[in-house]
């Protein structure tokens, strides 16, 4: 039942241009590549038991690399874009350094203190990245001479790099090390008398977490063909954590549904309400109560429930 409707959704996915318009189809583009940012920030909230509040540095920082490469050097967005995943990631490395000298609220205290460096370098450095105005006129690429340009061919570009990101992360997190995170994340002292190293299981994560947060950022920055350091806020990051914790952390699946529902909320309930914000904390105070482990989790069990 699981593989039939799996396969269904698939079809459904990739046929959507042909049935939907061009608004639809973008906002799905949207989705998409809330779903990497989320599905990367679950692999530490999760499945490492690291709550962070700085996720949003590596899809600013990859979208504003991405950026100074192909408008002011340029640069092609091949080697572009291999630069700006390298130096993202090379950044989570360090940046992991610093974050896991402590746990819980330290750790999270960190990751916040962090962002907002990166943050207030984003505008202050008017310079480099234009500060509040921002970086504009950028492009998209051409994989193998074909164009972005239009709606339904980003959807179907986004959709390749969501389909392989999901199954890369799907696969780390069922993996024989996705198991000792989790054994890390719920005894660490058990697994360091084991011979484990909780504090590299922990780091080769956060930089494995960094480097497809530097993905999502580079989808980011090709749809919109520009960069705000509002891409670095906070409110970024707790939006990610928010779309984890309802759609339920530490699920394959549940990430990509609790993003797509905040996005869904933020572009298409805002054009109804002005309070969407109101509505945005109705809905995630209703999925903690009925719900608590989130909404994938939640629908799984009620399904399981049903009588025959």
């Amino acid at each position: 039942m699981k593989w039939i409707a799996a396969a269904l959704l698939a079809v459904a996915l990739v046929l959507l241009p042909f049935f939907a318009g061009d608004f639809y189809v973008n906002l799905a583009s949207q989705m998409l590549i809330a779903a990497i940012f989320a599905l990367s920030l679950n692999l530490l909230v999760g499945y490492g038991g690291m709550t962070s509040l700085g996720h949003a540095s590596y899809l600013g920082v990859a979208a504003y690399m991405s950026a100074l490469l192909t408008s002011r050097y340029g640069w092609g967005h091949g080697a572009s874009a291999v630069f700006s995943i390298l130096g993202t990631t090379a950044m989570a490395g360090f940046f992991g350094v610093i974050a896991l000298r402590a746990t819980g609220l330290g750790f999270l205290m960190i990751t916040l203190a962090l962002s907002q460096v990166l943050w207030g370098l984003a505008y202050r450095m008017s310079g480099v990245t234009n500060g509040d105005n921002g970086i504009g006129g950028l492009t998209r690429p051409m994989p193998f001479g074909i164009s972005l340009d239009s709606a339904a061919a980003f959807y179907w570009f986004a959709l390749i790099v969501a389909s392989f990101s999901f199954l890369m992360m799907t696969v780390f997190a069922a993996s024989s090390f996705g198991s000792s995170l989790k054994g890390v994340r719920d005894q660490p002292r058990r697994m360091a008398a084991l011979g484990f190293n909780p504090w590299m299981i922990r780091w080769i994560t956060f930089v494995y977490a960094g480097f497809w947060g530097g993905v999502s950022g580079l989808l980011y920055v090709y749809y919109n063909k520009y960069i705000h350091p509002t891409s670095l806020s906070t409110t970024s990051s707790a939006e990610a954590l928010l779309g984890v914790i309802a759609g339920g952390s530490g699920t394959a699946a549940g990430p990509a549904v609790g993003a797509a529902l905040v996005l869904l909320l933020k572009n298409y309930v805002s054009a109804y309400l002005d309070r969407w914000n109101m509505l945005l904390g109705a809905v995630f105070v209703f999925i903690v109560l009925v719900m608590p482990t989130g909404i994938v989790p939640g629908l799984t069990k009620l399904l399981q429930r049903r009588p025959r």
